[in-house]
């Protein structure tokens, strides 16, 4: 009975007005090869112009960074050259301090890194004496000390000029002329002119990008967007708003947690605290590996400064209270600096820009990714850009569950709806999301694409979505139960204080159920039982008693002992839209048995302004929503009294009237 509608064709399914997926691609789309080629063509480019893109990357990074307080300068009042150069100025004044202080702390660490030797090897010796030690221990104890007998061998071993034991090697001469003073200092300077000239030119870009920003927007509108100015505009807004907020938004964070590390490694005694923190700002901007060296630093340094292990735990402690700190307070509260990316893409991204760039890419990983998504969200050709590293789901919320159901995988639909419910009810999951996900497993099988078992599985899967979200609707449930106590509690404790304000009421919420009984039965097939066994437990919800039944229970003649005799409503369900002829022949079976009980039928759809329910004279109510079905399921209304005449049919033919009386008489 089920499979007795005739497959509808491509034609009317595009006519279809159902639900549409939002990212899905026509079959007549272009091919992926052109931006693939492009795509390969920029990395190869990326690759081989490294010396000169790596500077201008660093400068665009740098003039989104600092656009807002050259802009806040002007609108001070300072003119356009004197805030640009102020700006620039101060920031890289800033960054070239930073840097100096850094390499000094870096230099007296160095220095002092051999007295603590001793701490490393008598820590580690003392791990064996306890017995807790294994092989790796022992070697690495084995390795240092052999290396440190080697570096004081080398250090003390004497010249003997008279033993001849072995045949000295020859020692190569360098004749040095004091006379060449030039040369000393350009092999002094040569090793630094390279990252001076890359620092000059960033201060020369930065500076005129600043000083025609607008300019160069107009023309890179002119030259990529001059047919859509809308499009174009909102692209390059978005990206150097999302930059610049994430820049600053990460600053932000990284001084929240690189002052306290600081001062907090200067109240246990940590050496050259200063250097910790600061290096604990910079490394943070590098995503997820950063913090981890941050980390590692000082408590190595810890291991080696301390005889003991005190020192080592209070670095940890601090560590710890300022990730969580950072983690669940100041982020949150800075949610700012969120960047729209995936935390998959940030990592592949980080491994892609360090293959490219090295460490600089590293840094620049995340905010140049960020461009990269703005631009697959603008660019049509570049839309998968978007997708491989955008954070928003690329599936609307039916088809992520309609997926899941496909998969046979309950657990994970469960964790989508319990999201979901977390800030919806029941029926707003099962109306926006449930329906209409078995809604485009009815669409496939209406193609043909969905078989038998796929539909048993989908049936399944959803049976037990229903069941894992069953405590969800306890606890909906016992919320009304309370909310309704709440006035009859006040009422007796005496009038209140202030009228009530009138029009508040809810014309949205369901009808009370308690009391009433009402059956839900598939129409056609597994999928319509799914859908029947969602709209039991809204009704449930609501405190009514459900009885759920499957559409086979009505071909099998076992609706008579399946439906109580006290029972409301009885309510057949179909999600095939070409499925009224058949609704009316149930309802009609069903009121022959069943006069004195409401009747009706719903014919799924997402949103009941596409179409109005069907006219079933013999139903007592017809639906299309769920919400709908369930208001008229626990309707008051008394059911129609009168019984569907039973219709005989003629014979048309006079010939096989003849033969019938010919037979009757014999």
């Amino acid at each position: 009975m089920y499979w007795s509608n005739a497959k509808i064709t491509e034609a009317e399914l595009e006519n279809d007005p159902g639900p549409r997926r939002v990212y899905s691609t026509s079959p007549s789309s272009p091919s992926r090869m052109p931006a693939f080629a492009s795509v390969l063509a920029v990395i190869a480019i990326l690759y081989f112009g490294k010396e000169v893109l790596l500077p201008l990357a660093i400068a665009v990074l740098l003039t989104f960074a600092l656009a807002p307080i050259s802009s806040r300068l002007r609108k001070l009042g300072l003119p356009r050259i004197p805030a640009v150069i102020f700006t620039v100025v101060l920031a890289f004044l800033v960054l070239v301090l930073f840097g100096l202080v850094v390499a000094g702390h870096i230099a007296e660490v160095a220095q002092n890194l051999p007295a603590y030797q001793g701490n490393i090897i008598a820590k580690i010796r003392s791990l064996q004496e306890s017995g807790t030690d294994s092989g790796i221990v022992r070697r690495l104890t084995s390795v240092i000390e052999s290396v440190g007998r080697e570096l004081s061998n080398a250090e003390e071993r004497p010249v003997a000029p008279g033993t001849g034991s072995r045949p000295r090697e020859p020692v190569l001469v360098e004749i040095f002329a004091p006379s060449r003073p030039i040369e000393t200092l350009t092999s002094l300077i040569g090793p630094l002119l390279g990252p001076i000239a890359s620092l000059g030119l960033i201060i020369v870009v930065v500076i005129f990008m600043l000083l025609e920003r607008e300019e160069l927007r107009d023309r890179f509108i002119r030259l990529v967007g001059y047919g859509d100015l809308h499009r174009t505009t909102e692209a390059i807004q978005e990206a150097g708003s999302r930059v610049a907020r994430y820049l600053l938004m990460q600053l932000v964070v990284n001084c929240a947690y690189g002052v306290p590390l600081a001062l907090g490694l200067w109240a246990v005694g940590i050496p050259n605290p200063a250097l910790w923190g600061m290096l604990a700002i910079v490394l943070r901007f590098v995503p997820y590996i950063g913090p981890v060296i941050a980390t590692v630093l000082p408590l190595f340094l810890a291991f080696a400064v301390d005889p003991g292990w005190s020192l080592v735990l209070w670095v940890a402690a601090i560590f710890v209270a300022l990730e969580l700190t950072s983690n669940n307070v100041i982020e949150p509260w800075l949610y700012g600096s969120r960047t729209g990316l995936s935390p998959l893409a940030i990592i592949v991204a980080a491994i892609f820009w360090a293959w490219l760039w090295g460490p600089v890419g590293l840094v620049l990983s995340t905010p140049l990714t960020v461009c990269l998504a703005v631009l697959g969200r603008y660019v049509p050709q570049f839309e998968f850009l978007e997708v491989v590293f955008g954070s928003d789901p690329v599936l609307d919320p039916k088809e992520r569950l309609y997926q899941r159901l496909l998969a046979g995988d309950p657990d994970e639909a469960t964790d989508y709806a319990e999201e979901f419910l977390e800030q919806d009810y029941l029926e707003d999951y099962y109306g926006k999301v449930a329906i209409p996900a078995l809604l485009l497993a009815e669409k496939d099988r209406r193609r043909g694409v969905l078989t038998a078992e796929q539909m048993e599985q989908v049936f399944g899967t959803a049976i037990t979505l229903v069941s894992n979200l069953a405590e969800i609707a306890q606890e909906e449930e016992q919320e009304d139960v309370e909310e309704e106590e709440e006035p009859k509690e006040k009422e007796s404790a005496g009038p209140p204080s202030t009228p009530p304000k009138e029009g508040n009421g809810d014309e949205s919420e369901l009808p009370d159920g308690r009391g009433k009984t009402v059956v839900c039965i598939g129409g056609r097939g597994p999928l319509d039982d799914a859908s029947a066994a969602m709209l039991a437990q809204v009704l449930q919800v609501q405190g009514a008693e459900v009885v759920a039944a499957r559409h086979s229970d009505i071909s099998s003649r076992r609706a008579m002992s399946l439906v109580p005799k006290r029972s409301n409503a009885i309510v057949v369900c179909f999600l095939n839209e070409d499925s009224a002829r058949h609704a009316r022949i149930l309802i009609r079976r069903f009121k022959r048995i069943y006069p004195a009980i409401r009747v009706g039928a719903v014919l799924w759809v997402e949103n009941e302004k596409e179409r109005q329910p069907p006219a079933l004279r013999e139903a007592d109510f017809a639906a299309t929503t769920l919400t709908s079905a369930a208001r008229e399921a626990l309707a008051d209304a008394p059911a129609s009294l009168v019984t569907p005449a039973r219709k005989i049919r003629t014979r048309r033919s006079s010939k096989k009237t003849g033969i019938t009386a010919a037979r009757s008489e014999l």
